[in-house]
């Protein structure tokens, strides 16, 4: 079977840097994906760092087929072979690249073997003990680090890497001093891709929306709407079947009745 060819490659998007700010989108399921595709969207990102994640990518590919998507790493590898193993057989069920939050030294081993990886900079959730939830290069010392942290990641091969919470001047600043694509997760609209997660846009929890996101819909009400929907549905059959309503004819199948009572005749020896 031939595959459709992506709407990108890894050479496309590096052209494309400094000309136009791409969508870009979190996915969870295969329904979001095509949703996601259908929509125009330019750049997916996925889970790949658990079992159940790992399953899920090749119907996320299924479902967007000519989708550009990218697949996050588990945390905690431990050695550049784990890393490099992790990368290939995430190309393999057809990522077009992988995301990892790990060091350029783990990065550096992926690139080196062909591997199109996505680092990171600015807050770091799977860090957020070192710096807490907030804005990260408001001083002088934090934004030289994140400068820092984004020429190691360069020199490391890395062919992008997502910058989180930065305030949105500097992460402008810094997009215009590295080769790499810049995804602006709260960063402004200076880097080369604005990235947000379906569950923000799509409004899909109870919690407060983060300051950097923006909901589009209300999925959660609708949840709510649909579960309560399930339990009355459920409801009203548990009360057919008790009150004697539910099969009614129009659900059933019937035997002639002359064919029945011949098989009464010769079951029984009538």
């Amino acid at each position: 079977m031939v595959r459709p060819r992506k709407k990108y490659t890894v050479h496309d998007l590096r052209k494309l840097k400094g000309k136009r700010v791409l969508t870009h989108i979190h996915v969870k399921s295969p329904q979001e994906a095509m949703a996601a595709e259908a929509a125009g969207i330019d750049l997916m990102s996925c889970s790949f760092d658990s079992p159940e994640a790992q399953a899920r990518l090749p119907l996320l590919v299924a479902a967007a087929p000519t989708a550009f998507l990218s697949g996050s790493t588990p945390h905690g590898m431990a050695t550049q072979e784990e890393a490099i193993r992790t990368g290939f057989r995430a190309l393999e069920m057809g990522a077009s690249s992988v995301y990892c939050s790990g060091s350029p030294f783990l990065i550096e081993a992926m690139a080196r073997e062909g591997i199109p990886v996505v680092g990171h900079i600015g807050m770091v959730p799977r860090h957020v003990t070192w710096t807490g939830y907030r804005s990260l290069g408001k001083t002088v010392d934090e934004a030289k680090a994140i400068y820092q942290k984004m020429k190691d990641l360069e020199n490391a091969g890395a062919y992008a890497a997502e910058i989180e919470i930065v305030p949105h001047n500097l992460a402008t600043w810094l997009s215009k001093q590295t080769s790499m694509l810049l995804m602006s997760l709260g960063s402004g609209t200076g880097c080369d891709t604005q990235f947000l997660f379906s569950c923000d846009i799509l409004g899909d929890y109870d919690e407060r929306i983060p300051r950097h996101a923006k909901s589009y819909r209300n999925f959660a009400e609708e949840n709510r709407r649909l579960q309560n929907e399930r339990i009355a549905a459920f409801s009203e059959y548990v009360a057919d079947v008790k009150e004697g309503r539910f099969p009614e004819r129009c659900h059933l199948t019937e035997m002639d009745a002359a064919l029945l009572d011949e098989v009464v005749k010769t079951v029984c020896g009538q």
